[in-house]
C-alpha cells in the first residue's frame, strides 16, 4: 500500500480555498499511484477554536463532494479534518473518503483543556482498511497519552495516523515520542502537520513517518506544502513532493 502524508498552510476560515488546497494535493497524490492520503488537524478550516462554532459542519456537507468524487473516480482513501456539530456540540473531527462508501467521520476523544472550552469529546475509536492495512487515526493531544496507543494495539492496527497542528517545540517532543511508540507498539507511525499560522501559534511543518522499529524514515521541511509517499511493501519513501 501506498499512504501519502499531506502538508498544508491552511487559509484560516475559508473551506473553498482549502478544498482547492485538498484537490491539488489529492491530485498529487493520485498520480504517484498512492492508496490513501491523510490532511493534517482541521486542515479544511485552519486550527481556530475560537471560530469552530461558525465554521462547524458535518461529512454530508455538498461542499465535500468534489474529495468523494476524487475518491471514487481514482480509489483512493481521504481524511481531511474539519470541525463537525451535532446536537451535543462541535467536535474536531476527520471525515473519511473511501471508494463508493458512505463517508465516515473520526472525532478527537481526548481534548486539551484549552480546547473545552470550545469543542466536546468524540466517543469512539475509528479504524480505516486500506488493502488489507489497518489504519487508525489520532488527532494531535490524544496521540500524546498513552491509552490512546494502546487503543490501537486492541484494534489490530498496522499504521498510527497522526492528523496534527504541532510547534516547533511540539514537534520535538513528536520527534522522540512517535519513535518509542512505533517501537513499543510495533506499528508504522505516520504524522501529518500543517504549516503556518493557528490560533496563537506557528505549526511548523515536519510531516513525518517512523517505522516499525522507530527509526524516522522521512520528513518534510518547517516551510513547504506538499505531500510524502510511503510505500508498506518495500517498507521506504517512494516519492516526496512539494
Amino acid at each position: 500500500m501506498k499512504i501519502a502524508i499531506a502538508q498544508i498552510e491552511p487559509v484560516i476560515g475559508n473551506i473553498p480555498a482549502n478544498i482547492e488546497k485538498h484537490t491539488k494535493l489529492v491530485n498529487r497524490a493520485i498520480s504517484l499511484r498512492s492508496d490513501a492520503i491523510f490532511f493534517p488537524e482541521l486542515s479544511l478550516t485552519g486550527y481556530e477554536p475560537t471560530i469552530s462554532k461558525r465554521l462547524a459542519s458535518n461529512q454530508q456537507d455538498k461542499r465535500l463532494d468534489v474529495l468523494q468524487k476524487l475518491s471514487d473516480e481514482n480509489t483512493i482513501t481521504i481524511g481531511a479534518g474539519l470541525p463537525t456539530k451535532d446536537h451535543f456540540g462541535i467536535r474536531i473531527s476527520m471525515v473519511i473518503f473511501q471508494p463508493d462508501q458512505p463517508r465516515k467521520t473520526y472525532s478527537k476523544q481526548l481534548l486539551h483543556e484549552d480546547e473545552k472550552p470550545y469543542f466536546v469529546n468524540g466517543k469512539q475509536q475509528l479504524s480505516i482498511a486500506v488493502k488489507g492495512e489497518i489504519i487508525v487515526p489520532g488527532i494531535c493531544y490524544e496521540c500524546f497519552q498513552p491509552q490512546h496507543f494502546s487503543m490501537t494495539v486492541e484494534s489490530g492496527a498496522d499504521i498510527y495516523l497522526a492528523s496534527v497542528a504541532k510547534s516547533l517545540s511540539g514537534m520535538k517532543e513528536a520527534e522522540e515520542y512517535f519513535s518509542e511508540k512505533a517501537q513499543q507498539y510495533n506499528l508504522l507511525v505516520a504524522l501529518s502537520n500543517s504549516i503556518g499560522l493557528c490560533d496563537d501559534f506557528v505549526s511548523c511543518g515536519k510531516s513525518s513517518i517512523w517505522n516499525k522499529d522507530g527509526k524516522l524514515i522521512g520528513q518534510m521541511d518547517t516551510d513547504i506544502e506538499g505531500i510524502m509517499v510511503f510505500n508498506t511493501d518495500v517498507n521506504e519513501i517512494v516519492k516526496q513532493y512539494s
